[in-house]
């Protein structure tokens, strides 16, 4: 195989090592170099600074070092024909330090560094001088936007917005004020490109007049989530939303709770998205970022998943929030490489969602609860527009 990933740091998990492998992979393909191997090392802190201190004269711990096995400095590589293009080494502790610093998911800078000691390794050193620098970066660049489509995707990733909260006001009043329908057209306004309701059992905030009107007004798209019983299924089949979103529902919760257990409610979910699809409606399920439940959904037919963020949402201090984090990158990876299309949402707000929408798998995020409560001080055009501009999050170099 053209790249090796070895795995030298207790800190890191062994699960991300399949993805980081994939991402080597695909990175040498890029650039052309069919049959030379790299072999990329993941050490430790206390590793890389003993590299620093043999080689560079260097007492401390740099992000990635690179090491070349070119047969122009090594004459005897020409001689014995070796494939070993070179190794580049990366200090695992310091990548996610420095990732936590820039507010960066761990697991794409992690890529990032690769594509970094790779560019070294084929010849570039931003050291030699600025004009040096200039090329080395103009090269990452390319390599990192035609190859690790999540720094440099071509389109910016969808904004849903769910307007619950908006009918969630005007229910303490029971009276006719806000209008979720005025509110979903001053979102489309602003650039969403679909409209959320979730319609539930005790009808809290969401009431059946306001799905009904929604579906002959939105002009983007209408995603109706709704539990997966009799009634609810009637409903969007009367109604017929673009697609439907199938959540857990409990009348005490507060907001949705976890995600779908698609496992344990296989067979009923089978039904429930065979009828849904029988009248053409395309059929989200709302799930945890597990490699099972993706499985599972995959195996009842679902066209979408959306990820639940609300765990990473939720996650106390920078270590927690990380292993959150890389559970999802790791989750939308999988669901894609079933086939599956992958969306987002749950507890996301204008000051965590970045990484989430760095994701290349996710095609779109659900946002409600932030952007209504933001709209409160700023107006709902204003809201939108400055969601927007934080799911546009990329990585500058």
């Amino acid at each position: 195989m053209p790249a090796t990933i070895i795995n030298r740091c207790p800190q890191l998990r062994q699960a991300v090592i399949p993805r980081l492998k994939k991402e080597a992979d695909r990175l040498l393909a890029a650039h052309h170099q069919p049959g030379r191997h790299v072999s990329f090392v993941l050490v430790s802190d206390q590793e890389i600074q003993t590299l620093n201190r043999t080689y560079r004269n260097k007492d401390s711990a740099t992000n990635v070092l690179s090491f070349s096995n070119d047969a122009q400095r090594d004459p005897m590589l020409a001689v014995t024909g070796s494939h070993e293009l070179g190794e580049v080494i990366i200090s695992v502790e310091t990548a996610r330090r420095e990732a936590t610093e820039l507010n960066q998911p761990f697991l794409l800078y992690l890529v990032r560094l690769m594509v970094h000691g790779f560019v070294h390794l084929i010849g570039y050193d931003h050291e030699r001088s600025p004009s040096a620098a200039q090329e080395m970066t103009a090269m990452e660049k390319k390599l990192l936007s035609t190859t690790i489509t999540s720094f440099g995707r071509s389109h910016m990733i969808k904004l849903a917005i769910n307007v619950d909260h908006v009918a969630t006001i005007r229910q303490a009043r029971l009276g006719r004020e806000p209008d979720p329908v005025i509110a979903a057209a001053q979102c489309e306004l602003a650039g969403a490109v679909g409209i959320v309701v979730h319609l539930r059992e005790d009808r809290r905030h969401i009431q059946d007049r306001d799905v009904r009107i929604l579906r002959e007004t939105i002009q983007t798209k209408l995603n109706l989530e709704m539990a997966a019983t009799e009634e609810m299924i009637a409903i969007a089949r009367d109604i017929k939303p673009d697609m439907v979103t199938l959540v857990p529902e409990k009348r005490e919760e507060l907001t949705t709770e976890g995600g779908l257990d698609v496992v344990s409610f296989a067979d009923s979910l089978d039904r429930a998205i065979g009828e849904l699809q029988d009248s053409e409606i395309p059929v989200s399920l709302f799930i945890d970022p597990l490699e099972s439940q993706i499985e599972a959904a995959d195996d009842v037919g679902a066209t979408f998943v959306e990820l639940h963020t609300g765990t990473y949402a939720d996650a106390q201090g920078d270590d927690e929030r990380e292993e959150e984090l890389d559970r999802i990158v790791e989750a939308a990876a999988t669901a894609f490489d079933f086939g599956l299309r992958v969306n987002a949402g749950h507890g996301l707000n204008y000051v965590n969602v970045g990484p989430i929408a760095a994701i290349e798998e996710i095609e779109e995020l659900s946002i409600g609860h932030a952007i209504i409560c933001r709209a409160l001080y700023v107006g709902i055009d204003q809201a939108v527009r400055e969601m927007r501009e934080q799911i546009g999050y990329g990585i500058e170099l």
